[in-house]
């Protein structure tokens, strides 16, 4: 990555990497008429989040597939201590004033209090790459993928930032996996079929 010279973004990938990498929406399945599994009361954290990630896996429609994928945005907000949420909300709150500096910091807190909570990672990972700091983005993206595999999010950031460095290969593996673990999102879909269908025409 360190020879790699980044360009303007992908118009498409840019929404979605912001929009599946900052907080959660609220969830939306009642309004949808979307049916979500019910859990046992009694399960942990990391069951609910294999539930719904299996839900995710098997779901079709794009618009309950959202709704799942807004569920587990609602499991990862939660990082188990008041204290790291409370920082979380601060820089969700800094972003928002463009006050990025400080956001950082409360980020970079919020890591250093509980450095196995991969939503802290993945929100610095946003910040990093809205502002330009790419390589940086990259690392924490690579941070949240050793924690949480299937956050989705993290995998359409990265597969932007290697679309920006002009690797078309490792951008559609990216994309790949991304779809692995949320097969009904069209905008991955799009990219998957338009990168795959300009590798075939390089190789001809």
């Amino acid at each position: 990555m360190s020879a790699m010279r980044f360009f303007a973004l992908m118009p498409a990938a840019l929404p979605l990497f912001l929009v599946l990498s900052t907080s959660p929406l609220p969830a939306i399945a009642a309004e949808k008429d979307v049916i979500v599994e019910q859990s046992n009361a009694d399960n942990s954290p990391k069951q609910r989040l294999d539930q719904l990630f299996s839900q995710l896996k098997r779901e079709r429609d794009p618009d309950k597939a959202s709704s799942i994928a807004n569920e587990i945005r609602l499991q990862w907000n939660d990082s188990g201590s008041a204290t790291v949420n409370l920082l979380m909300q601060w820089a969700d709150k800094a972003i928002e004033e463009k006050r990025n500096p400080a956001a950082l910091d409360f980020l970079d807190e919020a890591i250093a209090l509980k450095p196995d909570y991969s939503e802290s990672w993945n929100r610095r990972a946003t910040l990093n790459f809205v502002m330009g700091n790419y390589r940086k983005s990259m690392s924490d993206i690579e941070h949240v993928l050793d924690l949480e595999p299937r956050h989705f999010g993290a995998l359409s950031g990265m597969a932007a930032i290697l679309s920006n460095a002009g690797n078309d290969e490792l951008t559609l593996k990216a994309w790949e996996r991304f779809l692995d673990i949320y097969p009904a999102e069209r905008t991955a879909q799009e990219q998957v079929n338009t990168l795959s269908e300009k590798l075939a025409g390089n190789r001809t």
